[in-house]
Parts: structure tokens; sequence; C-alpha cells
């Protein structure tokens, strides 16, 4: 009965949801976000946890697709180019990683890639015959090209000599986006079955993780690190701009997945 009524004032709340225009949809979405920063704010002390759960949660959406790829032998559902782009960025932020920290995330970061490739293989030759090339028709270079030339005029100073400071710039902008060619093959399927989404779902939390600590990090100095760019110092708004977009690109599918979630509905369609 409890559950009944549950459910009841779930739908309640997602058709009023519904009926709201994109821009009020957008305002609560942002209002939702904020507080949840702030709840973390208050109740996580070690801000670097933030990373290490984001790598944490990637790393069990890469499971997820293991275990997709292995029980259920089809890889339908899953963009190659976006793996792809997946195991570039890794591949550049784990070189990075070695020369510049070599702490738990050059571990986690080492075991997401060698998971990542995995799929890219089974995709590539094992289950190449379930893999829906005409829809997955975001090319790499639309995400790899521009987040190349991005690094390669904006990027932090560090320490560390100009090469890294290129190639960490170009990992965090290249991650930023390189959901976008699953997101384009999932429109065109319009039809997403649970594993992917789960998947999708998990980097969409990944994500939001990391971008709250960056907006910590921006009021607990109380906005120290916006004003650089008036000393001509772009990285920290730069990447600062890139956590939130590839947070919001993933926010309107994560509303989707748990609306439902919610419902009870297996499998998750995408509106056209």
């Amino acid at each position: 009965m409890g559950k009944r009524r549950g459910v009841s004032a779930v739908n309640v709340v997602f058709g009023w949801l519904r009926k709201q225009s994109k821009k009020v949809k957008i305002a609560l979405g942002v209002i939702l976000s904020l507080l949840l920063v702030v709840f973390l704010k208050f109740t996580v002390k070690n801000y670097n946890h933030f990373f290490i759960a984001s790598e944490l949660i990637h790393a069990a959406g890469i499971i997820i697709l293991i275990y997709k790829l292995t029980r259920q032998k089809t890889c339908s559902g899953l963009s190659l180019k976006s793996q792809e782009v997946t195991a570039v960025f890794l591949a550049v932020r784990l070189i990075c990683s070695i020369n510049m920290e070599g702490d738990i995330h050059t571990v986690l970061d080492f075991a997401t890639l060698v998971s990542t490739l995995w799929v890219i293989y089974m995709i590539r030759f094992t289950l190449k015959a379930s893999y829906i090339k005409t829809l997955d028709t975001c090319h790499n270079y639309y995400v790899l090209v521009p987040s190349a030339i991005l690094a390669l005029i904006i990027h932090p100073k560090t320490s560390y000599n100009y090469i890294h400071s290129v190639m960490w710039a170009f990992c965090v902008y290249s991650e930023s986006v390189s959901v976008l060619p699953q997101l384009r093959l999932m429109q065109n399927a319009q039809i997403i079955e649970p594993f992917t989404a789960h998947y999708v779902f998990a980097l969409g939390i990944a994500r939001f993780l990391a971008c709250a600590h960056w907006l910590i990090q921006v009021f607990e100095t109380r906005g120290r690190y916006l004003w650089l760019i008036g000393a001509g110092y772009f990285w920290f708004p730069v990447a600062l701009v890139a956590e939130l977009i590839q947070t919001f690109i993933l926010a309107d599918f994560c509303y989707y997945y748990v609306k439902s979630v919610m419902e009870g509905q297996l499998v998750l369609k995408m509106p056209v």
C-alpha cells in the first residue's frame, strides 16, 4: 500500500514536470544541483574524495558494460566512437598522472583504461555483428580536434613542462564532450536498453561529483580563481565551464533515466 502511494506521488511529480516549460525545468534542475552541492560541501571534509568517487563510479559504469557484453553477447546501443574518445583521454591522463602525481588516481585511470580498451576490442571484433554503425554518426574528430586546439591555447601554468600542461588541458576538454557520440547514438535509436542506460547514468553521476568539486573550490576561495581571468589566466574558468557543459549535457538524460526507473520502465525512451 505504502509502495503504491509512493509510486503514485512520483507519477504526480513527473506529470507536473512534463507540463512545465523547458526554462522552468532547467531552473529547477539548477536549483536541485546547487542544493546537492551545498549538502556535499557540509558532509564531505576532504574534497579530493569527489574525484576519487567520480573515477570509481566511472569504473563501475565500465563494469556494467563488461557485464552486458559478456552475458548478453551484444554491443547494440553502444557507441564505439565514444569509447575510443574515452580511451584517448584516459591514456593521455594516465601519462600525465604518472609523471605529475603517481597516486590512487593513477591506479584508477589505469584500471579504467584497460577496461575501456577491452570494451573497444569487443565492439570492433568479437561482437561487431551487433554494432549498429549507421546510428553511431558523431565522428571522433568532431570532439578531439577542437579539444586539442583549445588545449594549445588555454592550459594551466604549472611547474611542469609545456607538453604536460597542454596534455592535461586536453584531458579536461575531451572528457567534457566524450559522451556526445553516445548521446547522439541514443538520440538516433530513440530507445535505450537498460545496461546502456545504467552506464550513461553512471557517467552523469561521475561528472556531477567532479563538477561539485570545482564549484566548492570557487566558493571556498570566494571566487578568487574566477577573477584570475582578469590577469589573463583563463585556465580555471574554462575548465569549470567544461565541467559544467558535460554535467548539463548529461542532466537531461539523467532526468529521463530517473523518471523511467521510478515508473518501473525497463526500456528508456528518449524524446524526439
